[in-house]
């Protein structure tokens, strides 16, 4: 065992003693080494004597080299010691900004759900007993860990639930369904001047009616003071419904500026206005207008671009809007699988103000837009004091299909199109479109039914979603063209018509 326990030993200590040892009292050594100032002094002193004026020089340079080096690893210590203790507090600082995030999170929660009791509170004065809150009550002395899963039985759609508890207590008001859309639009007219003060043009009521028949999205646009922002709003007075005014800003770059979205964080939906009332608007059969004021301060194609796609489908069975992509148990109860259907009854109406501080409105929404140029001021004129009325959007959209029966547009004003698509395309090389001339066909028949003309119907359409499109085209290579153009119109749709079309083709011969 002697034998072992020294074979152990020696061996053992050849590992530490000599290896492991070795190298720290080695790095000792050498650090001393370096700065054993004294040893430097007592060589130079031996030798000093036994220099001579080439020798001094040289002992000199070497003393300053070696003095340099020393500075240098001095600096280089004090560097790497500071780099060390900023780093050192850099993680400690980001663990500790970690942990300050995650405690605002669980506060944030705790927040909405004290937040969400006390608007339960105020859904209960609808007639709720307290226990039909969908709202569960919450406890300040929960722990995080009960908070977030407290949070799962919440639901994530406060406003919307909101709006499910109010429609369990409504009942429909009774519809003016014998009104005709002459009347309306008169009518309508008639209170904007006696109720609100505002003077419209007839034939603006008219185009503004008109053309819900033909798209969801109607652009009203011209020079700031008008009325262009008035107008929907005075129509929701009138039908009892208001609007709601979505007001555009210049970071809306995405869909959640009109539907919201998840926050991750709060589990909850935020919803806008916006989406709150197009859930409402499932509910009710009142027509449902949506301002999106001064719409082109941002890109419209950018925001408003799964609307525009979505409203394009044939059938209103496809106009589906994905919200979140799960489902809970709490989720309102006209949403089906994270989705949800837009409404029949509702239509979005943009202001446009086109100066510096806005974007071009690209021919892809304008072709699936209907645009109205507002660009003077209502004249005043007397009218007798007119109630508002409740309109079912049912009643005017089957107003809509007879008067396609009715006022169809006739054959000769359509081979009449047919044979302008052809002079435009060789002309111009721009076309009408299957999406105009569908327009066209909803359009006019409603105009007419409104009190309008079927030939101003046509020039209508004409000049604002066809020659519209002459303003993207150089203007010094086509002069020579608008001349022809003008006297095509005269010549084939008569000299006192098509005025609109001809004032816009004089006004762009002057800017040459």
């Amino acid at each position: 065992m002697s034998v072992l326990m020294k074979f152990l030993q020696e061996f053992l200590d050849q590992f530490f003693v000599e290896g492991i040892w070795g190298i720290f009292k080695g790095l000792f050594n050498g650090i001393v080494g370096i700065f054993n100032i004294p040893k430097y002094i007592e060589i130079f002193k031996s030798y000093s004597s036994e220099l001579g004026a080439g020798g001094w020089l040289l002992a000199i340079l070497c003393m300053l080299v070696v003095l340099a080096a020393i500075v240098g690893i001095i600096m280089l210590v004090v560097l790497l010691l500071k780099k060390y203790v900023r780093f050192r507090k850099t993680l400690v600082d980001q663990e500790e900004l970690l942990n300050e995030v995650g405690n605002l999170n669980r506060e944030i929660i705790k927040l909405t759900m004290e937040k969400e009791k006390i608007l339960a509170m105020k859904v209960s004065q609808l007639g709720l007993k307290p226990g039909e809150s969908p709202y569960e009550e919450y406890d300040e002395n929960e722990s995080d860990e009960e908070v977030d899963q407290t949070a799962e039985d919440y639901s994530r759609f406060y406003k919307l639930t909101t709006v499910d508890l109010e429609m369990e207590t409504y009942e429909p008001p009774v519809y003016d369904n014998d009104c005709t859309l002459p009347e309306i639009c008169e009518r309508f007219r008639n209170f904007a001047c006696s109720r609100m003060g505002l003077y419209y043009d007839i034939n603006i009521i008219r185009l503004f009616i008109a053309a819900m028949s033909s798209t969801r999205l109607i652009i009203l646009q011209g020079i700031s003071g008008t009325g262009k922002t008035s107008l929907p709003y005075a129509f929701g007075k009138f039908t009892h419904n208001d609007v709601t005014i979505a007001s555009v800003q210049p970071s809306w770059r995405d869909r959640t500026e009109i539907f919201g979205y998840f926050n991750e964080f709060t589990k909850r939906f935020n919803e806008t206005e916006v989406l709150k009332k197009m859930y409402e608007a499932k509910y009710r059969n009142d027509i449902y207008l949506t301002i999106l004021d001064e719409m082109n301060i941002a890109r419209v194609e950018y925001y408003f671009a799964e609307l525009l796609s979505i409203l394009e489908m044939p059938s209103r069975d496809e106009w589906v809007v994905s919200l979140v992509p799960n489902v809970w148990p709490t989720d309102p109860k006209l949403l089906f699988d994270g989705k949800m259907k837009l409404p029949d009854n509702m239509w979005y109406v943009g202001t446009i103000n086109n100066d510096d501080s806005t974007f071009a409105v690209t021919d892809k929404v304008y072709d699936r837009a209907l645009p109205i140029d507002i660009n003077s001021k209502g004249k005043y004129f007397d009218a007798p004091v007119t109630d508002p009325m409740y309109i079912d959007y049912r009643h005017i959209e089957e107003m809509f299909r007879e008067a396609k029966v009715k006022h169809k547009v006739s054959e000769e004003s359509l081979r009449k199109l047919a044979e302008l698509d052809d002079y435009v395309i060789e002309h111009f090389r721009l076309a009408f479109g299957n999406r105009i001339v569908k327009q066209l066909e909803d359009f006019v028949p409603a105009y007419v039914a409104c009190g309008g003309t079927e030939i101003d119907g046509l020039d209508y359409v004409l000049c604002h979603k066809i020659l519209r499109k002459f303003e993207s085209l150089n203007i010094s290579f086509i002069r020579n063209e608008i001349g022809g153009l003008i006297t095509y119109l005269n010549k084939h749709f008569g000299k006192s018509n098509m005025k609109e079309s001809k004032e816009y083709l004089e006004r762009l011969q002057k800017l040459m």
